[in-house]
């Protein structure tokens, strides 16, 4: 189904993030407040109009020009039903490409055209009682939307999010507070301490948090921590690397996990099959499924790494 969206608010986070908020209404806003974290929608951006071209990087000047022929598939943040009946969308987006810098001339007012929302989203195993978000860079968005979701919904779960990326400026949040992340320990960025989440930064270089990869610094909290392996559920979202990183020490520590993948999905409904993804079967065979349908969420032990 085709909806329509419009525009409320286009926030920049820093240089090249920025935070879209839409308004459904109707129908479109009852088939999107039943959304769960995970799931995505495809957004039509060919009529959106390009940035001047002194708002264009130099980096994208040659790209930002292509057309826009396919829908780009964005995942969300955070969703809210509001008191009048419409549903309120957060969408978080990196601009690097053609499509995502016309984004950024989105204005309150402008409207568009959504597919969504798609895929199947995370789910939530019985007997839980704690849950690991790992956000690699622009993984971010589904882990907002399920640490709000399990606060709301599975109270009595303890949420720990760990956020890392390559350097502090690759980290998509609003106001880092670099001083209080030095010395404060229980410091938690804002984007999950609103829902009550406590959370640790990691990034490659040291500029901010700890220095490493976010999965060693979830391996470091593993060694400090001991958690109990049938009460844990990782949930994980970005880069590839990072994922097969949080699958693997989920393995060796016998721990729930799963994985929101990101493929390249054109159509987002299984049609064009352009978003396969290499599964082991029950009978421990090869198959193969798609990311926009069976996915993007997957039991990171099914993934063929």
């Amino acid at each position: 189904m085709i909806h329509t969206a419009s525009v409320i608010n286009n926030l920049c986070i820093s240089e090249k993030f920025y935070k879209l908020t839409l308004s459904f209404c109707g129908d479109s806003a009852a088939v999107f407040a039943s959304a769960v974290p995970g799931q995505f929608a495809e957004f039509d951006l060919s009529t959106v109009s390009q940035p001047l071209d002194s708002d264009i990087p130099n980096m994208l000047a040659d790209r930002a020009k292509r057309n826009i022929l396919l829908r780009r598939p964005l995942s969300f943040s955070d969703i809210r039903i509001i008191s009048d009946g419409t549903v309120e969308m957060d969408v978080l987006y990196c601009v690097v490409g053609p499509a995502t810098i016309r984004m950024k001339t989105l204005c309150p007012g402008d409207s568009l055209s959504v597919i969504g929302p798609l895929g199947n989203g995370f789910t939530v195993p019985d007997g839980k009682k704690r849950a690991l978000l790992v956000a690699g860079g622009m993984g971010t968005p589904p882990m907002q939307h399920i640490a709000k979701y399990l606060s709301d919904k599975y109270p009595a779960i303890d949420i720990i999010a760990f956020a890392g990326a390559k350097t502090i400026t690759a980290l998509p949040y609003f106001e880092i507070d670099t001083e209080k992340i030095s010395d404060d320990p229980d410091y938690a960025l804002a984007e999950f301490a609103q829902v009550g989440v406590k959370s640790i930064i990691a990034t490659d270089d040291g500029s901010v948090g700890f220095k490493g990869f976010v999965t060693d610094l979830l391996k470091k909290w593993f060694a400090d921590n001991t958690p109990v392996p049938q009460d844990c559920i990782i949930y994980a979202c970005g880069p590839e690397a990072m994922l097969k990183s949080a699958a693997m020490l989920a393995r060796e520590t016998s721990i729930d996990c799963h994985v929101s993948l990101e493929r390249q999905m054109a159509c987002g409904i299984g049609l064009c099959q352009s978003c396969a993804v290499e599964i082991v079967s029950n009978d421990d065979e090869k198959v193969y499924k798609l990311c926009c349908k069976d996915g993007p969420v997957f039991d990171a032990a099914e993934v063929l790494w």
